[in-house]
């Protein structure tokens, strides 16, 4: 299968490495313009090396941003102002017992998991709907909804994607925006 994605512009979500690099190198092989994102200019600039080896054409831009709260958010936004698609793959994990896990752990938690798929997708989806057309994903991973007690944090913060997907995907039904949510399981 032939896919091309010429014209388009993806952004994803903690892409320097694992499965968000994957996507984003997927995204510039199909001639997508793509944003890398990431904590560090370190992490940055070793991922562009990376991509640039395998798509040396690839039409790639950077923002060094914390997604994990409103103000990387908003970094992002204001250097990338839309985009055609968005993969909400940022994710922490690790793994714990029930009962050590703090209010601040939890918080930690649902800001970096869940809330930042909700303040991006809050955002780029409505530029997605006034243009008709758009594609949202989110990595809910296999564990939304089947998980240990050490990764009860981490499950249940993909549990949540799972719901804002779908509740997403009622929302812009018919607007020429498509939402969907996929479920990996462990990997590099």
């Amino acid at each position: 299968m032939n896919v091309t994605f010429t014209g388009k512009s993806a952004i994803v979500s903690g892409s320097t490495r694992g499965i968000g690099f994957a996507i984003i190198k997927a995204f510039a092989e199909a001639g997508a313009s793509v944003v890398l994102t990431g904590r560090s200019q370190e992490h940055i600039d070793e991922a562009k090396q990376r991509l640039f080896k395998t798509c040396p054409a690839a039409d790639v831009r950077s923002v060094v941003a914390d997604l994990g709260n409103s103000e990387g958010i908003r970094k992002l936004i204001d250097s990338v102002p839309e985009t055609d698609i968005l993969v909400n793959n940022l994710g922490i994990f690790e793994p714990r017992p029930f009962f050590d896990i703090t209010d601040d752990e939890w918080d930690r938690y649902l800001q970096v998991n869940l809330m930042s798929a909700v303040r991006l997708s809050r955002h780029y989806a409505r530029g997605m709907v006034q243009r008709e057309w758009g594609r949202v994903l989110f990595n809910a991973s296999v564990t939304g909804g089947f998980y240990s007690g050490e990764m009860v944090h981490y499950g249940a913060t993909k549990s949540a994607l799972l719901g804002l997907s779908r509740g997403l995907a009622e929302s812009v039904a018919g607007s020429g925006v498509t939402v969907n949510a996929f479920v990996p399981g462990p990997t590099e």
